[in-house]
């Protein structure tokens, strides 16, 4: 799958109008991250290729992306699971703190 499959409503990314808009570098990284298995070879690599961003700032803009109710709007079921599956990250790694465990 190419970039071009991703349903985007312009090529090149600009700016929201106004605070609550996504800007289409948004709306990608939501289409990519609903469709991201379908890309051959690893999700890293798909991230640098189509975004020219580390995997460490890709989550670091997803996860405020996903934060925001322009992104819940857009896409409310995407979001309410990346929401849940961030939750349940979270859970485990304060409970890995908790048992004293590192791993």
């Amino acid at each position: 799958m190419l970039v071009q499959d991703i349903d985007t409503t312009a090529e090149a990314p600009s700016s929201a109008t106004d605070a609550g808009a996504l800007t289409d570098r948004d709306r990608e990284i939501l289409a990519f991250e609903k469709q991201w298995w379908k890309y051959a070879g690893s999700k890293e690599q798909a991230v640098r290729e189509l975004f020219d961003m580390s995997a460490t700032r890709y989550y670091q803009v997803l996860n405020a992306l996903i934060d925001t109710p322009a992104a819940l709007e857009h896409d409310p079921m995407l979001v309410k699971r990346l929401r849940r599956m961030r939750a349940t990250r979270q859970r485990a790694r304060t409970a890995r703190r908790l048992d004293g465990t590192n791993g």
